[in-house]
């Protein structure tokens, strides 16, 4: 994809006056939503909370039993998503800041929710991003499910960026793991004098990450004062950050040479400049919006408070829809029924239904 010819965006209004339904209100800066097999809701709160929203709207107390999280920041408790056969055997899978030595670092852990609801069981940590520094700020942390792996999208801690091109961490990187934790002996670069667990590298600050019907990885991530992307994702391949860039600095100037493109290192897919500050991420399939929806892939917006419709042309975007949300947009997803509901991100934070025309 390094010859790919990146797409500037160019959001457009919606021609359509959208409804949003509020399911719930009143989360404390929510990050991730899943949805349980009963028709309810599991939330996590980045300020350290996971909790269980029914279907009206209820919101239940904190599940007991999660890890000491290093709350802070852009820190706290991120991801959580269920395993594929979690009606049966009740497992999920989260990630979270995690406090070491003299810094934090993002964690990934397995747990079983309880009979009752209550409370996780066998809790397990599966990885710990290397090395683990004094940062309040980019975490990454989105987590894709797989049959046989688990893929962790992992930030640059803000201060490490340089760290993005090297092999022998985690910063700036996805990384790929068994279900189990453990290493896949194909990994790129498991046979290399580098951090065996690395899929990719050269990555800001992944906050979207989702598999398409094919099986493919594409994720969004912040650049810095414009720059923010949709990539697809290729085990092995660099990513470029901080080498090249649409973005630049904050207050001004150019990041590194001010470059956008070097060879060895891929294009996105899509960028924005301005920055949206995407986050969340989800393909869409059967749903009750219209066939034309059918393929889309819908990306949040923290900074402008919208739901980006990218419409796909195999991978190319070729256009986007704005759908507007009025507040910052922190997780998107698609419920098995069809339904497309937001978490959105403050300290009266909600979860938001989008009603079909």
């Amino acid at each position: 994809m390094s010859a790919t010819q990146a797409v500037k965006a160019n959001p457009q209004p919606s021609g359509k006056k959208w409804q949003w339904q509020t399911v719930a209100q009143g989360l404390n800066h929510p990050w991730a939503l899943a949805f349980l097999p009963d028709g309810r809701f599991l939330v996590s709160e980045r300020s350290g909370n996971l909790r269980i929203i029914g279907a009206q709207g209820q919101i239940g107390a904190p599940i007991a039993g999660l890890p000491n999280i290093d709350v802070g920041g852009q820190g706290g408790l991120l991801d959580v998503v269920l395993d594929e056969q979690f009606a049966q055997n009740r497992r999920l899978y989260f990630c979270f800041s995690e406090a070491g030595g003299s810094g934090n670092s993002t964690a990934l852990a397995e747990a079983k929710l309880s009979a009752d609801n209550r409370r996780l069981e066998q809790v397990k940590t599966l990885f710990s991003q290397r090395p683990k520094i004094d940062s309040s700020a980019h975490f990454g942390c989105r987590i894709v499910l797989t049959p046989q792996h688990i893929y962790l999208g992992l930030g640059d801690r803000y201060s490490q960026k340089d760290q993005a091109q090297k092999l022998d961490n985690h910063i700036g990187k996805i990384v790929r793991l068994n279900r189990n934790g453990g290493t896949p002996s194909d990994n790129p670069f498991a046979k290399q004098n580098a951090a065996a667990e690395i899929w990719s590298y050269g990555h800001r600050n992944i906050q979207g990450m989702t598999a398409d019907a094919r099986g493919r990885l594409w994720t969004s991530e912040h650049g810095a004062q414009g720059g923010d992307e949709i990539n697809l994702i290729e085990g092995g391949k660099n990513y470029g950050w901080p080498v090249i860039t649409y973005g630049t600095d904050y207050g001004g100037g150019k990041i590194g040479e001010g470059i956008t493109a070097k060879a060895g290192m891929e294009q996105p897919l899509y960028y924005w400049n301005p920055s949206i500050a995407p986050s969340g991420l989800t393909f869409v399939g059967s749903n009750p919006y219209g066939s034309d929806w059918q393929g889309n892939l819908l990306a949040g917006s923290l900074k402008f408070g919208y739901v980006a419709r990218l419409k796909l042309d195999n991978t190319r975007v070729s256009g986007e829809e704005k759908i507007e949300v009025g507040e910052r947009v922190r997780d998107v997803r698609q419920a098995p029924d069809g339904f497309v509901y937001v978490l959105t991100d403050s300290g009266n934070g909600k979860l938001l239904k989008l009603l079909p025309q």
